[in-house]
């Protein structure tokens, strides 16, 4: 609660108030000299109490929060008695939080009634008793004899794993998979996973914890049904299962509504990013540390100028990161200018993450580039955190909807390695690579370690990590620039200099209050909670 903004109302003798309070760092709650919140209406019977209240998305007040696009803690608590003189009375346990994002709540779960739909789930899948597992299942689309679009996917997660189904993934498969590989289970990227389980490459749909289901827009539709279609889909759930539970069966997945009442443009995704990597490494003990992946000027020229020399439309954006992740940009420039972001969430929750839809969609053309940007926080750890699949581990990447659907499914860029080792004093390496990690060979006081072991054992300070982090961010990066399946653009493995960019637009959220102050939130707050005299709401930057 420390350092939240609080509105604190109720219905007293048939009369409904409302109160702007804060509290310090302290958590010592105080009433606002400002009083920012306007009541718009009140009422209360014998189960419920309803205020509807409206603020200023920029109340120039230091204790008021401003409300931009990013997401919002929100923590609602309420009490049975009344604000009297003597202030609030603690709530107790009548407490709960979401992270919501109030500007930009997301796309309506409307479909038309008896929409058709198919489920796309596991079947009572041992959940190992590891901190984290990847499992895959392949599956088959129904089989149609015209095209159809899907037009909304929603998750559906066995009641009580909310918080251990973290992130599920549904990728494309080769259409001539052996048959015998259907609604066959396997932990994912394992030694012994079946060979046709790594022709699944082609990210057909993201969703991450906390989110809800996506529908698409009335004129765009995930297309199945026709020769380029998907056939096969693998889907990938991570259980996140850091207590270690022993003896957990899930059967989540994902439902699939689907319509042969067609949209005038097919659906595609685009990774774009911080190729996933150990190259992708954050030095310990920093309170903010940035990465970078980009999405080339190079990869989105031959791949846009081949197939779709006007431009894709962007129409939504997945922001994704690990519990390091404090912010996240995903930054558009043309001709070397920077444009307004496509998406950016400066809270980033690690325990909310879905699709964002754009209030207006954006057109991406052949020699535009896109950064994927992420701010992290290492502060309390002691060693290396590094690029990978563990919650533990981090990722930096942003997946786009977007239409019409090209050849083109990441787009993405990885530092090269050879810098940051330099970094640290190495000088040579082992040859011929045979190990992973590859092993260092000089200087003597990292003889035999491997790259990961010599970067941990590297005496990390916040002076040097800044350093490591102004150098990594200019490094030569590799390339990744691959079409859907496994083929490969021609840029696909070059090692090219991040562009030298001629400006930065200054976030919407960072504006003077001189230029906001008639700003008006567009919708009023309203909260509805049950058998309640006292309702409390606090939005805080921070848990």
């Amino acid at each position: 609660m420390s350092s939240s903004d609080i509105v604190i109302g109720g219905v007293l003798n048939g009369s409904p108030y409302l109160l702007d309070y804060y509290t310090d760092s302290n958590r010592k709650v105080h009433k606002d000299v400002l009083q920012s919140y306007q009541l718009l209406y009140g009422r209360e019977n014998n189960t419920h109490t309803v205020l509807a209240f409206s603020r200023n998305l920029q109340t120039c007040d230091d204790n008021d929060k401003v409300i931009t696009g990013s997401t919002v803690r929100v923590i609602w608590a309420f009490h049975a008695e009344d604000v009297g003189m003597s202030g609030p009375v603690y709530h107790g346990t009548n407490r709960g939080r979401k992270s919501l994002r109030l500007l930009n709540p997301g796309t309506s779960s409307s479909i038309p009634a008896g929409t058709a739909f198919f489920d796309l789930q596991n079947k009572e899948v041992p959940v190992p008793h590891k901190d984290t597992t990847y499992w895959c299942q392949i599956f088959k689309f129904p089989e149609l004899k015209k095209k159809h679009h899907i037009i909304r996917i929603e998750p559906k997660i066995q009641k009580g794993h909310e918080n251990l189904v973290h992130h599920i993934l549904l990728y494309q498969c080769d259409s001539n998979l052996n048959k015998s590989e259907i609604d066959r289970g396997h932990e994912c990227y394992h030694p012994n996973m079946p060979d046709s389980f790594f022709t699944c490459e082609t990210v057909l749909f993201a969703w991450a914890i906390g989110g809800e289901g996506f529908t698409y827009p009335p004129h765009v539709g995930m297309s199945m049904g026709t020769s380029i279609d998907p056939v096969y889909v693998q889907m990938e759930i991570h259980f996140d299962n850091p207590s270690l539970q022993r003896g957990i069966v899930d059967s989540s997945g994902l439902r699939l509504y689907y319509s042969p009442s067609l949209r005038r443009y097919d659906a595609g995704v685009i990774e774009t990013g911080v190729w996933v990597s150990l190259y992708h490494m954050l030095p310990p003990g920093m309170q903010d540390y940035i990465t970078e992946g980009h999405c080339t000027q190079e990869c989105l020229q031959e791949s846009l100028d081949s197939e779709m020399p006007s431009g894709i439309h962007v129409f939504a954006v997945l922001l994704h990161a690990h519990l390091a992740g404090r912010a996240i940009r995903a930054r558009h420039f043309r001709q070397q200018v920077e444009l307004q972001p496509l998406a950016s969430d400066d809270q980033f929750d690690f325990n909310f993450q879905e699709f964002q839809p754009l209030s207006q969609e954006r057109i991406v053309l052949p020699g535009d580039s896109l950064i994927t940007e992420c701010r992290y926080n290492t502060k309390g750890r002691m060693n290396m955190t590094w690029g990978g699949l563990s919650t533990r581990d981090e990722m930096c990447l942003s997946y786009l909807l977007y239409y019409p659907r090209v050849n083109l499914a990441r787009c993405e860029s990885l530092p090269e390695i050879t810098g940051q080792l330099k970094f640290i004093g190495v000088k040579e390496i082992q040859e011929p690579v045979t190990t992973w990690p590859f092993v260092i060979k000089s200087p003597k006081k990292y003889s035999n370690l491997s790259f990961t072991e010599a970067m941990d054992k590297y005496k990390w300070t916040r002076k040097r990590g800044k350093a490591f982090n102004d150098i990594v961010r200019k490094l030569p990066m590799n390339v990744r620039c691959s079409k859907i399946g496994q083929d490969e653009w021609s840029i696909q493995g070059v090692i090219i200099s991040p562009p030298e960019l001629k400006s930065e637009k200054t976030s919407a959220a960072v504006v003077a209050c001189r230029n906001v102050s008639g700003i008006q939130c567009g919708c009023s707050l309203a909260l509805l909670l049950t058998a309640c005299l006292l309702l409390i709401l606090q939005t805080c930057l921070h848990l």
